[in-house]
């Protein structure tokens, strides 16, 4: 067999760390991974340069190899064993090939090409890889009000996903999804198994993460589970005190206004915030009410 340069392969110098030999093998993956490539010699180009990786990101086997090199008549010649076969029960070539230990080398690239989790399982002694699908982030906005009642709201998204030759397309769907009491604003909900699909037999869809944003409300703001709000009164219901009545998501609430208040002055109306486990409270700041006289 003639002897391969296994630096060459990964276009690497002879002193390349192991951290350049990684890199350049995840560069190369991204190029001429089966799943991705368009390349017409993608695979045989991708096992070469797998099994030049196998080698030189082991310290033993790159002392091995460069001592000996690739070729086995080389080694035979040395009165050597080869240095991977008595490792390996199976062979690439005249290279002992483990597929155990590919794998893990394999799941190195799906994780920089995808992103993704890990799955492999054996049959016959060998490896049967497959790529768990990725999970998904949208936005979703809802209402305060749908936030304080909780709902269901139907929504449409176009989720990317893997076609044919790995080449990115995107997919339509309608899911139903409910908003539960007391979600805040920046909280994900997660709908499992509703993201990308996965590739290979027993691969598992990701999940699709919505985060929670709101529409502006014209008369409250949230922040977390509280709520504020702005509340006009006369100037003899702050001086005097006053019970009057403040709006809630809850609907009209009675709030006593303490004599000698002044405008500015904030309130609380504990427990009248978004519901939870506690529940948060509603801020009511207190505003002069300005009254328009029409004259004639």
């Amino acid at each position: 067999m003639t002897s391969q340069d296994y630096y060459r392969i990964l276009g690497v110098a002879r002193t390349a760390s192991e951290d350049e030999i990684k890199r350049a093998y995840r560069r190369l993956a991204r190029k001429y991974h089966p799943d991705v490539s368009k390349e017409t010699d993608a695979d045989d180009k991708f096992k070469v340069m797998k099994e030049a990786y196998e080698v030189l990101k082991d310290p033993e086997k790159r002392a091995a190899y460069d001592r000996f090199g690739s070729d086995e008549d080389a080694i035979l010649k040395t009165g050597h064993s080869s240095p991977w076969a008595s490792d390996f029960p199976f062979r690439y070539g005249f290279h002992a090939y483990d597929t155990r230990g590919s794998v893990a080398a394999y799941w190195d690239i799906v994780d920089s090409l995808f992103g993704v989790g890990r799955g492999h399982r054996y049959r016959d002694g060998f490896a049967e890889t497959r790529i768990d699908g990725e999970d998904i982030t949208a936005s979703i906005t809802i209402t305060l009000d749908e936030a304080y009642h909780g709902t269901t709201r139907q929504i449409a998204l176009e989720i990317p996903t893997r076609g044919t030759a790995g080449r990115r397309v995107f997919q339509r769907k309608t899911l139903s999804v409910r908003i539960p009491k007391g979600v805040t604003a920046g909280q994900r909900i997660r709908l499992e198994s509703q993201g990308n699909r996965g590739v290979g037999r027993g691969a598992e869809a990701g999940d699709l993460y919505l985060t929670v944003q709101f529409e502006p409300h014209p008369v409250f703001m949230a922040r977390g589970k509280d709520i504020h709000t702005r509340l006009p009164v006369t100037s003899s219901e702050v001086a005097l005190g006053r019970t009057v009545k403040a709006p809630t998501l809850g609907g009209p609430v009675d709030l006593t206004i303490p004599a000698g208040a002044y405008i500015g002055k904030t309130l609380r109306l504990k427990g009248r915030g978004l519901p939870g486990n506690p529940p948060g409270h509603q801020y009511v700041e207190l505003v002069l009410k300005v009254s328009c006289k029409v004259t004639s």
